[in-house]
This record gives C-alpha cells, sequence and structure tokens, in this order.
C-alpha cells in the first residue's frame, strides 16, 4: 500500500478575499505534501467538474495537496464569468494563500482556469502548468486562436484535451515545448458517448494517472 494512502487530513475550505471579491479554496491534503496543485474552474461551471474532482481524490496520496480554487464570481452566486482580466485579479489575490504551506504551486484549472494558469504562470512563479480542456478557440472558430496563452507559460505544461472537444481538438494544437495528452472520445467537459465503450470513471482515470506520471518529476525535485 502506499504510505502517503493512509491517515489522510481531512478536506478542509478556506476563504480568501481578493480584489475582486470573495474566494474559496477547498483543501484535499496530502499526508505528507511535497507538491500544492492548485485547481481552478471553467466559465461554465464550479470545481464540481468530474475532471477536478477526480484529481482531488486521487493525487493526495501521492504526496500531491490539491486545491480547488472557485473564483469570487462563484462563491458569490453568479452565473456569468466575468472579463478574463478579472478572472486574472482573483487567481492573483488567491495565490499568496496556495503559496502558504511553502511548497512548489503548480497552476491547474479547467477551460478558462487553463487559460488563466497559462496567462499568470510565469508571473507567480507558478512551478508548472495544467491545462485540462484548454480551449484553444471558441467552437467553429479556428481563427481566433489562443494558442499564444498556451505557449507562453515558460515552465513545464500538460495539455489534457479531449479527442472530440468543440474547442480544439489535440489535432488542432500547435507544435511547442508542452506535453499533450489525449483522451479517446471525450468532448470539452470529458464526457464520453455510450457508443464508445467507456464510461466516465474509465475518462476520469485516463486524466488522473496521466497527470500522475507527469507530476512524479516535480515531487522528485520537490
Amino acid at each position: 500500500m502506499n504510505p502517503e494512502a493512509s491517515a489522510l487530513p481531512a478536506p478542509s475550505t478556506e476563504l480568501v478575499e481578493t480584489d475582486t471579491g470573495t474566494a474559496r479554496i477547498s483543501w484535499h491534503h496530502a499526508a505528507h505534501p511535497r507538491l500544492v496543485l492548485a485547481l481552478g474552474h471553467g466559465a461554465g461551471g464550479g470545481v464540481h467538474a468530474r475532471d477536478l474532482v477526480g484529481l482531488a481524490a486521487a493525487l493526495p496520496p501521492h504526496g500531491v495537496s490539491v486545491a480547488l480554487v472557485e473564483q469570487p464570481w462563484r462563491v458569490a452566486g453568479k452565473k456569468v464569468a466575468p472579463a478574463p482580466a478579472t478572472l486574472d485579479h482573483g487567481w492573483r489575490g488567491a495565490w499568496p494563500t496556495l503559496c502558504g504551506p511553502g511548497l512548489p504551486v503548480v497552476a491547474a484549472g479547467r477551460s478558462a482556469g487553463a487559460r488563466v494558469a497559462c496567462r499568470l504562470a510565469a508571473e507567480l512563479d507558478a512551478a508548472a502548468v495544467l491545462a485540462l480542456a484548454f480551449p484553444l478557440h471558441p467552437p467553429g472558430r479556428p481563427e481566433r486562436s489562443r494558442a499564444a496563452e498556451l505557449l507562453g507559460t515558460e515552465v513545464p505544461t500538460l495539455v489534457v484535451q479531449g479527442a472530440r472537444d468543440p474547442f480544439g481538438t489535440p489535432e488542432e494544437f500547435p507544435e511547442g515545448a508542452y506535453t499533450l495528452t489525449r483522451i479517446p472520445d471525450a468532448d470539452h467537459a470529458f464526457a464520453v458517448p455510450k457508443r464508445s465503450g467507456r464510461t466516465e470513471q474509465d475518462t476520469v482515470t485516463l486524466i488522473t494517472e496521466a497527470v500522475r506520471d507527469w507530476l512524479r518529476p516535480l515531487l522528485a525535485e520537490a
């Protein structure tokens, strides 16, 4: 048995004041943490997305404390995400708390949260970036590429992308200094059709295993 899997601390919640309102951090602690994975949510949902929940459950036994970061607009109960600059302010405001344990912090997020993590990685001195379902472009608008955000992280970066993501399939991504993991049959929410023969848990397992394996060198250095 993995020794990290025994006696994990109970999850905890922390409220953080930022320039754009109150953010909420849900901590899923490792027993002996060596790394923090800070996960932001997308514009269309919160921290209960299947990939975020899966990572929060799977990684603490491997020495990674997972912090699910709810942006102030979600904490305030609003339905529509604000402009990207406002999302960036919320992430900046939460960052000192995420660094509080004194461990390397991997900036991460899904969809809009992935864009925020990419945009601010260099500024905030993130150890690495995890981009889940990176929205390379709006659906049907490949000319409106956001590749520059992904290519500008300046740190090790992993993209986990569904094969059927209308915001950018793996084949659409440009060459660059990042790693890309393709999730078969998955859409932007990492949902898969029944005809694929895969289950939601199959997909979550692929995601968590890919992230765990990618984090292994960072854990070794921590």
